[in-house]
């Protein structure tokens, strides 16, 4: 069992059987008061973040999470489906709530680590950088200016992200899918 002084960021428990993460925990001292614990907890089934408080002597069970390798197979209406690597015949759904922002940069085939809560997958964990084609790309111009310029190109999932004007159709690009960001050229390019 873990007590409110361990709710640190990234510690995982179970509030109201449901398993959360901890984004963010601080605490505070109110004159004449118990201190309290201050947090930012996202839930890894629905994906909604909320604030909550905890008091001292509050007490939580960690939660028991497995991994286990996933390939994504399809998009549809909102709806992800997967397979297990092992067992391809064992296919779920997810919906895009749980997927999150890192959705926009699946493509088909695609393995990733599910997360498993009490034998059902609740959710997905992307790579932090994933490679993906880049099938639109306007002219970049540089002009006059002083720093850098960068365009939007398109990505192969349909994603857009902000790139170098070096960065052309067919290249090969390295995103980082926890900020949504160009982080470089793929090697071997």
């Amino acid at each position: 069992m873990l007590s409110h002084n361990d709710l640190k960021s990234g510690v995982q428990i179970i509030i109201d059987g449901e398993p959360y993460e901890v984004l963010e925990s601080r605490p505070i001292k109110m004159a004449q008061r118990r201190p309290i614990i201050q947090s930012k907890i996202k839930s890894l089934i629905s994906g909604k973040i909320q604030d909550r408080n905890f008091q001292q002597g509050d007490v939580f069970e960690e939660a028991e999470l497995e991994k286990i390798e996933i390939k994504f197979l399809f998009s549809h209406r909102g709806k992800f489906g997967f397979c297990e690597v092992q067992n391809p015949a064992n296919r779920f759904e997810l919906q895009e709530e749980q997927v999150g922002n890192g959705a926009k940069f699946l493509k088909s085939n695609q393995v990733v680590a599910g997360v498993k809560f009490q034998n059902k997958i609740i959710n997905i964990i992307l790579p932090i950088k994933v490679k993906l084609k880049v099938i639109e790309a306007p002219p970049g111009t540089k002009g006059d200016r002083a720093q850098s310029g960068t365009k939007v190109v398109t990505l192969e999932t349909g994603a857009q992200v902000n790139a170098p004007l070096f960065v052309e159709q067919d290249d090969i690009i390295e995103v980082n899918t926890e900020a949504g960001e160009y982080a470089g050229r793929a090697e071997g390019q």
